[in-house]
């Protein structure tokens, strides 16, 4: 079998899209490992992920034939090889739960990612007890006066090793508009909570003040408006009257390591297609 590609598409819905594509690729020698589509009723948008074997056709010929093809139903697409591990900037500051948990699940082959840097607001002491092996790390602090120069540096080293996603494994600084912009649709952040929820300092003391039954966590792209990116993933865990603050921070990590990885592993499989405000996400 040849190098497995994935095809993912969005376009406005018309009738003969999924037998046109798979028509396009049985020409070509192509045989279909996992196909996918979604129908937005609501938008009248098309979405399609198809996992192939190309065969003896080359990709880049693939991309040229399908270009046609795409410009008739006007499609927003994307042609990738499956297994290929994506370039991936982690960013994080003093709780590196979630940084530890994308580490090892990335060293047992869990996660097909290779990470090119690591940059914290905070010093390497910060998050001594982690194992991040040989992956480069950046020292970056940031008031409000350097912000927009900190950030600026971020952008340079994301730029120098060619990372193609950044994640926000509780990297507790809000990104400027402009960050946020220039990032758009490849940057995932961590929320502690569903979204909308508890905002501001110590959520979880918040959620026990109010004596909630239910904590969770929200996986998203990272968007200008704070925490109202589009939702790739969300967990929640339910909980009694007798758990104290300090049980829900514990019970709140594994929630956040286990909600922001699977985020991550999906977008790396290209699972994720942006839909205005929302996603579309083809899980496995």
């Amino acid at each position: 079998m040849s190098e497995p590609l994935v095809l993912t598409l969005s376009c406005a819905d018309r009738p003969g899209i999924t037998a046109r594509v798979a028509s396009f690729l049985f020409e070509r020698g192509g045989n279909i490992l996992e196909a996918q589509q979604f129908n937005d009723l609501g938008s009248d948008a098309f979405f399609m992920r198809v996992e192939f074997d190309p065969g003896s056709t080359g990709r880049e010929r693939l991309r040229s034939d399908f270009s046609s093809l795409a410009g008739e139903f006007a499609m927003e697409w994307k042609l990738a090889l499956r297994d290929r591990p994506r370039r991936v900037l982690l960013m994080v500051s003093k709780f590196d739960h979630c940084l530890a948990d994308l580490l090892y699940r990335w060293r047992i082959g869990e996660l097909p990612m290779d990470p090119v840097a690591i940059i914290s607001n905070h010093p390497r002491d910060a998050i001594a007890h982690t194992d991040i092996g040989s992956v480069p790390f950046h020292h970056l602090p940031i008031t409000r006066e350097t912000k927009a120069a900190q950030e600026a540096e971020v952008r340079r080293i994301a730029q120098e090793c060619e990372a193609e996603l950044v994640v926000l494994a509780r990297y507790m600084q809000i990104l400027s508009d402009d960050q946020a912009a220039h990032f758009a649709g490849r940057c995932i952040n961590i929320h502690h909570s569903f979204l909308p929820g508890f905002k501001g300092a110590k959520p979880y003391h918040q959620a026990y003040e109010r004596g909630v039954k239910m904590i969770g966590a929200s996986a998203h792209y990272v968007t200008a408006d704070l925490d109202e990116g589009p939702i790739i993933h969300q967990s929640a865990e339910p909980i009694s009257h007798a758990d104290s603050p300090d049980e829900l921070v514990r019970k709140g990590r594994e929630i956040e390591s286990r909600v922001l990885a699977e985020a991550v592993r999906l977008h790396l499989e290209e699972r994720v297609l942006l839909n205005g405000k929302r996603t579309v996400v083809f899980r496995s």
